[in-house]
């Protein structure tokens, strides 16, 4: 028998699959969405279990996933945050129509996106980043921006944001200049 770790949060993930590969390392409730069809009824649901045991948002890395994250987010902004990088999701088979997701991602992946789960910044008046340090460091408005942003949320395990929403993720996350500049001194075209 497998000792599992024990995860006191409910995890909102978007199927069934997710939630089996999760199961099997681990001690956990999960909440599954059913896919990009998110409702009103859902979120009251996530509320209360957020309210009662708290709640880890963990959705795949892609634009589903996000579009999810950001519904959930944008009702209830304290809830927290475990991401996967683009390729611990990937099917470790390279099955015509399989697509990124939860389910295939190996035990120390999802452990190492479980370890560093986030959550709502409480005091944005420590928040020290500016559209500014976006430019200087290619985030905003240059040719490779986008691959940038791309590298930035995998290496901070915070998504990808466009160059919009950037700023604003960066901030809700209490990611400070100081660690968007490490991660972008490994960055390399």
């Amino acid at each position: 028998m497998i000792n599992r770790i024990k995860i006191s949060q409910v995890i909102v993930v978007e199927g069934r699959d997710d939630t089996a590969n999760l199961k099997r390392y681990f001690d956990v409730e999960t909440y599954e969405t059913r896919g990009s069809a998110i409702n009103d009824q859902d979120i009251e649901r996530i509320q209360r279990l957020h309210d009662l045991h708290g709640v880890i948002v963990f959705t795949d890395p892609d634009f589903n996933g996000e579009r999810i994250r950001r519904l959930i987010m944008t009702k209830i902004p304290t809830v927290q945050h475990a991401f996967l990088k683009r390729d611990e999701a990937a099917p470790k088979s390279k099955t015509k129509g399989c697509s990124l997701g939860i389910e295939h991602a190996s035990f120390e992946d999802l452990k190492t996106a479980l370890a560093g789960v986030t959550s709502h910044f409480e005091s944005s008046s420590d928040f020290d980043v500016t559209k500014n340090d976006l430019m200087r460091l290619g985030l905003l408005l240059g040719s490779d921006s986008r691959q940038r942003r791309e590298y930035l949320g995998e290496q901070l395990r915070i998504g990808y944001s466009n160059g919009k929403q950037l700023l604003k993720r960066l901030e809700l996350f209490g990611v400070t200049l100081a660690e968007v500049e490490e991660a972008m001194l490994k960055y390399s075209v």
